[in-house]
């Protein structure tokens, strides 16, 4: 059930929200994967890596644990040749370093085996790795594939309910959500701009509302004690 807007809002245009974001972020750091692309790490192999990485750990901490991973093995078979231990002692900084070495490892493995020694760009393939959902598998297929694919985090779906453009519980909601409503233009562009707006914007403790940029077209859902 939509909340009911309120009245002291302005209609909520999302091609100038995301214009007023876009001009926000800068000199913020770039989401890590979107930096990994940008420094030539741009293969899905590489990509889904940095993203299991990622998970619960914060970009400052999983982008160099990235390189530094991947300057020893960028393909499946360079990966499978290092081994989980290898790996898990190369990646030691993020969390659950074991347990993401043993996913990669074994994501290397299957694609040397079973699959030629190279992912193919196909969401249901990726999202068969034990350790892999819609959010890496998206995400690695936006920037790797040039697919439109929205990949929704914490921040996505903070942002996106508190703005009061979609109305969901779970992220997997906030996903069919987006998918039904935001231009497919930005579908890939959405992480890259949220990921930094939810971090030092619009954050989840004592948001910077009045500041923010969005604030005349924010329902604010959701805020309680904002700055």
């Amino acid at each position: 059930m939509e909340a009911h807007p309120r009245e002291d809002k302005q209609p909520f245009d999302i091609e100038e929200v995301l214009t007023r974001v876009r001009e926000s972020i800068r000199g913020f750091a770039d989401a890590a994967m979107f930096e990994l692309a940008a420094r030539g790490h741009a293969s899905l192999f590489e990509q889904l890596v940095a993203c299991i990485l990622s998970i619960r750990t914060r970009d400052e901490v999983s982008l160099p644990v990235s390189l530094r991973l991947l300057a020893q093995a960028r393909t499946p078979e360079a990966m499978r040749r290092l081994g989980p231990e290898r790996i898990g002692a190369l990646i030691r900084p993020v969390t659950f370093p074991e347990p993401k070495a043993k996913t990669i490892h074994a994501i290397a493995v299957r694609t040397v085996q079973e699959l030629g020694g190279e992912l193919p760009c196909d969401a249901e393939v990726l999202q068969s790795f034990k350790g892999v959902g819609p959010k890496c598998a998206h995400l690695a297929l936006g920037i790797a594939c040039g697919q439109a694919r929205i990949s929704v985090d914490i921040h996505v779906h903070r942002v996106t309910n508190r703005w009061g453009y979609v109305q969901a519980r779970t992220p997997e909601q906030t996903l069919a959500a987006l998918e039904a409503k935001l231009p497919r233009a930005h579908w890939v562009e959405l992480n890259r701009l949220l990921v930094p707006f939810g971090k030092h914007v619009c954050t989840g403790t004592r948001p910077q509302c009045t500041t923010c940029p969005v604030l005349s077209m924010c329902q604010q859902v959701g805020v309680r004690n904002p700055r």
